[in-house]
């Protein structure tokens, strides 16, 4: 199976459409019949929609970049430039650095030494946070502050690049600005809708990656579902993705299935039966430390 088996990937774009629909219909129709159900359904296209930008990033369903990105420009989820999504998400596929403190962008793990300076509200705070009730309630909102805070550093410094992606990301927040306003739907509700959205997306990543001392021993597998795996297209495959991050989404499952044994032997067994079993383990009980367990202990760099 080529990782790139045609020139336009018909499920990718049609998804893409339909996610846009049912976004329209939350903040139109449906935010004039009952706003709970607007919140909820219009929460759960923001979330589509990051895993359709997700898919973007790595190229897909077209072979232009400037065309794919067009289909994802609007900023649904409010919180996150596209283009710094796509340079951080890109840097964290560099699998010899996942869960690295300084190296990975998208891990949660603190340097021991910097988790020792950290005050007792903070390591609270962060505790709370490796749960994944917490990381769903407060994870959004400890991510985006951490993040707008990064960014405001590196901007200070004289980043143009970082200053670029958030000149657009503005842009598109004024024209996505325009949309809402001209809608039904109120604008607390859909940052209600948005917050929410990111919520359901922290599911996903909660443990996507573990500490571990072999590189590909760090990938998660969870293997059963329906609505999450839709709504994460399939990234709950996750060792099956960083092995071959071009293979659109629709075709992962299969990847999956015809070497399930070896995905497993690659993943050192870091497999949960479904996010179900996750929410029975994690929901209220830390999955992992807040300070990275092996650090800084030299890592193997696998062959």
């Amino acid at each position: 199976m080529s990782e790139r088996s045609a020139s336009i990937e018909w499920p990718t774009l049609a998804l893409i459409g339909a996610c846009y629909l049912v976004w329209a219909l939350g903040v139109t129709w449906l935010a004039a019949l009952w706003l709970p159900w607007a919140v909820i359904v219009t929460a759960l296209a923001i979330t589509l929609h990051s895993s359709l930008q997700h898919e973007v990033l790595h190229g897909h369903p077209f072979r232009r970049r400037w065309l794919n990105e067009a289909l994802v420009f609007l900023p649904l989820g409010l919180i996150y430039p596209y283009g710094r999504f796509r340079d951080l998400h890109l840097a964290h596929h560099h699998d010899e650095f996942l869960t690295d403190p300084y190296d990975d962008p998208e891990t949660n793990y603190q340097d021991p030494a910097v988790w020792a300076r950290m005050s007792r509200p903070m390591r609270a705070l962060r505790r709370v946070n490796n749960t994944l009730a917490g990381r769903m309630i407060i994870g959004p909102a400890l991510g985006a502050i951490t993040f707008f805070a990064t960014d405001l550093r590196a901007m200070a410094a004289g980043d143009r690049a970082i200053r670029r992606d958030w000149l657009l990301h503005l842009a598109g927040l004024i024209v996505l600005a325009q949309l809402v306003q001209g809608a039904m739907m109120p604008g607390w509700a859909y940052v209600l809708s948005a917050y929410l959205g990111m919520s359901v997306l922290k599911i996903r990543t909660f443990l996507e990656h573990r500490a571990h001392e072999l590189a590909r021993g760090r990938t998660v597998i969870v293997e059963g579902g329906r609505i999450l795996p839709f709504l994460f297209l399939n990234n709950n495959l996750h060792v099956v993705h960083h092995c071959k991050p071009q293979v659109a989404w629709y075709r992962l499952p299969a990847l999956f299935r015809a070497s399930r044994d070896e995905y497993l032997r690659r993943n050192e067994g870091y497999l949960y039966r479904s996010y179900g079993e996750v929410f029975r383990r994690y929901f209220l009980t830390p999955k992992d430390p807040v300070p990275h367990p092996l650090w800084p202990k030299p890592k193997p760099r696998d062959q």
